[in-house]
């Protein structure tokens, strides 16, 4: 199994060691994720300091962005880090599209397979100098002069993966995606029969293989050197539990275990800004419902149960003062936990 971890975002001058860092301890990927900073500025830091990580958005939000400023940011990723970028891309919901972003909204699904089309449409011409003709009903784009188009690089194609909830984004990201980002408010029960029967779904549409695709994620991880430090770590999980919880979308993930009256309170908590009182809703039985709880001697255990034979990848944040020592040694056991997913595939796909 592999395994991605956070770096700093704020400061940029943290970004660079704290790659070095997980590559040298294991890690597999190293990643951003947007919420109050830039997701690219730190993995750019990130590629000149580190020789085999992956660097990954997860995930970057794409509408507010057109195709070819997301391309433009993803190309030049790929170029300085000799193909090691992967490009994470997710819609976000209505409000914050709306209210946050101001752009109009439109159902999702179909306008992110629309946004991949593009992105691909115009790496090919950038790639092959094939020109740029792509049509769709939310994207259209016909203009790329020589002054524009970046040279080729020589490299595979940036893979695309998106985060999927709903079943039809679930669709769409075995149809036309390289892998699908989960949410942490998941559990093995909707990983296993929700997520994958749509993932397949899509696939078979497209033809995709399972071996050049990556299912990452669906839950969160919870850890520490001890009792003490987990029942820590765990109360900052409850916190994020209560706040995913409170947001309706994700209603149909509470339902599949019988928790939609917890959903529905905590989302009249959070209208009425009880904010610091909503993680206490959050009871033992919820809690390991949607996370793997283990300290560092039951970690890779845990993390079996919880994902085994279903994601090929994890979010993995050590406490700062994890030793590097044991952080490599709890890395070389967890990739010992079997996965589907083999690596990307290498081709230029056509339209």
């Amino acid at each position: 199994m592999r395994v991605f971890t956070a770096i700093p975002m704020a400061d940029w001058r943290q970004a660079g060691p704290a790659a070095r860092a997980a590559e040298d301890a294991g890690f597999d990927a190293v990643m951003t994720v947007e919420l109050g900073h830039d997701v690219f500025t730190p993995l750019a830091l990130a590629a000149l300091a580190t020789q085999r990580v992956e660097l990954t958005p997860s995930i970057a939000v794409a509408f507010p962005r057109s195709p070819t400023v997301m391309a433009s940011h993803a190309w030049d990723l790929q170029a300085n880090s000799a193909g090691r970028f992967v490009l994470g891309l997710g819609s976000q919901v209505k409000g914050h599209n709306e209210r946050r972003f101001g752009i109009e909204w439109t159902p999702p699904a179909p306008r992110l397979r629309d946004y991949i089309g593009a992105l691909r449409a115009l790496w090919r011409c950038w790639e092959t100098g094939e020109k740029l003709d792509y049509h769709s009903k939310h994207y259209t784009l016909t203009l790329m002069t020589p002054a524009f188009a970046p040279a080729p690089t020589g490299l595979p194609m940036v893979p695309i993966t998106i985060a999927a909830v709903g079943e039809a984004m679930l669709r769409v990201a075995g149809e036309a995606a390289d892998g699908a980002r989960l949410h942490p408010l998941c559990s093995r029960r909707y990983l296993e029969q929700v997520c994958l029967p749509r993932i397949a779904e899509g696939m078979a549409r497209s033809g995709r293989a399972r071996e050049h695709f990556d299912v990452h994620g669906g839950g969160f991880v919870v850890t520490g050197p001890d009792a003490e430090a987990v029942a820590r770590a765990a109360a900052r999980t409850r916190e994020r539990i209560a706040f995913y919880a409170s947001t309706r979308t994700y209603l149909p993930i509470l339902a599949l275990h019988g928790l939609e009256e917890l959903g529905l309170k905590l989302h009249t908590m959070s209208v009425r800004g009880k904010w610091p009182e909503m993680a206490a809703e959050i009871t033992d039985e919820v809690l390991h419902v949607f996370a793997a709880c283990a300290p560092y001697s039951g970690l890779t255990a845990a993390i079996a149960d919880r994902f085994g034979g279903a994601a090929d990848a994890i979010d993995l944040n050590f406490p700062p003062d994890a030793p590097p020592d044991l952080q490599r040694e709890l890395l070389a056991d967890i990739h010992r936990i079997p996965h589907r997913f083999t690596g990307f595939a290498p081709n230029w796909p056509t339209p």
